[in-house]
């Protein structure tokens, strides 16, 4: 199996029972979870030797938050120790026509203090395959973005295969600053994965005529901006999730890439998932799965599939984490949907 790392900020997830508002909560369910942290969750959960790097720190809830990670068999050692606190976001999962909502209280959280002294990447990138990151990280701080061009720049000093999801947060920084901090970031990468919001706000791309509001998605608008990309970047592919929100409670899913070197264009298959768990990590799970399919060297379509189906899971499971095994994955992309109770 390959070997995978991830970098990022892992945090405490304080979230509302019964979808109740938080008005109505007397009490959270506690859980932890953070976008690299879900792929490498995902990863591990495939077989393959996922190590995930932060900062948290030096005191139970930093030693929580390793142990959530470790109990799934995510490599933990280089994890550096100290910084003044672990970063929370607060949940609302919404239903039917009301959306969840995400409170923020991760200021001065401990990584976005890390320096690059806090770690050895040479070490951390010994006989690595492929470094994930994801657009969450270089907006946390000016320190962290300058932490993750460092670490970019280490993954590709040793030839290793580079993916970003690019997860662009509005209540982390703005477009402008985003488009200015994750263009120069590009030039490292070989796999880019978003979505249409991601791609307008992060790099300045628009695809078509699509609004994820109505349910509506426009593909040939998607082909376009993914010649462009490549055009510009010169990634190998370029990969999108495509969501139709008909409620918080009901969503088409699907997604397409592209691969620059067959200048081939593919749409997945469509799952339509009613009524959703939660859909929280349900993009990093389908980044894990599909950097899983391209390790297990599938071709670009069926590694689409393998993530699609994957996230397609998640979406049905509490909690940030993909907790499916792989013969779970592969079933569902083989056409199992069912639901049927295995005996």
């Amino acid at each position: 199996m390959a070997k995978v790392v991830t970098m990022g900020e892992i945090m405490l997830r304080l979230s509302t029972p019964n979808n109740e508002k938080f008005i109505q909560a007397d009490e959270f369910d506690v859980c932890y979870g953070g976008g690299e942290a879900n792929v490498a969750v995902s990863l591990a959960n495939y077989g393959h030797d996922a190590e995930f790097i932060t900062k948290v720190p030096e005191n139970p809830i930093g030693e929580c938050a390793v142990a959530a990670l470790r109990k799934l068999n995510v490599e933990t050692k280089h994890i550096a120790k100290g910084g003044e606190r672990l970063g929370i976001y607060f949940l609302e999962t919404g239903a039917a026509m009301r959306a969840s909502n995400v409170v923020y209280d991760r200021a001065h959280s401990s990584i976005s203090t890390a320096v690059a002294s806090d770690f050895n990447f040479d070490e951390i990138f010994e006989g690595a395959d492929w470094f994930h990151f994801t657009g969450i990280t270089p907006a946390v701080s000016d320190a962290a973005a300058e932490l993750t061009e460092i670490a970019l720049k280490a993954a590709k000093a040793k030839g290793i295969t580079v993916s970003v999801d690019l997860n662009f947060r509005k209540k982390l920084w703005s477009s402008e600053k985003a488009q200015k901090i994750m263009t120069n970031l590009m030039q490292y990468v070989d796999v880019c994965i978003g979505n249409e919001e991601d791609a307008e706000k992060v790099l300045g791309f628009k695809p078509g005529n699509t609004d994820v509001t109505s349910g509506e998605l426009e593909l040939a608008g998607y082909k376009d901006i993914f010649e462009q990309m490549v055009a510009k970047f010169n990634f190998k592919y370029v990969i999108s999730s495509l969501r139709e929100s008909h409620s918080a409670s009901d969503n088409g899913w699907s997604a397409c890439i592209y691969s620059r070197d067959t200048k081939e264009f593919y749409h997945s298959r469509k799952y339509r998932i009613t009524p959703i768990v939660d859909r929280v990590g349900g993009g990093d799970s389908f980044a894990g799965g599909v950097i899983c399919g391209f390790l297990d060297g599938k071709n670009f379509k069926d590694a689409l599939e393998f993530g699609v189906a994957a996230s397609a899971l998640k979406h049905t499971i509490p909690g940030d984490f993909n907790l499916v095994s792989r013969s779970d994955v592969e079933n569902l992309a083989g056409g199992d949907g069912s639901g049927r109770v295995q005996r």
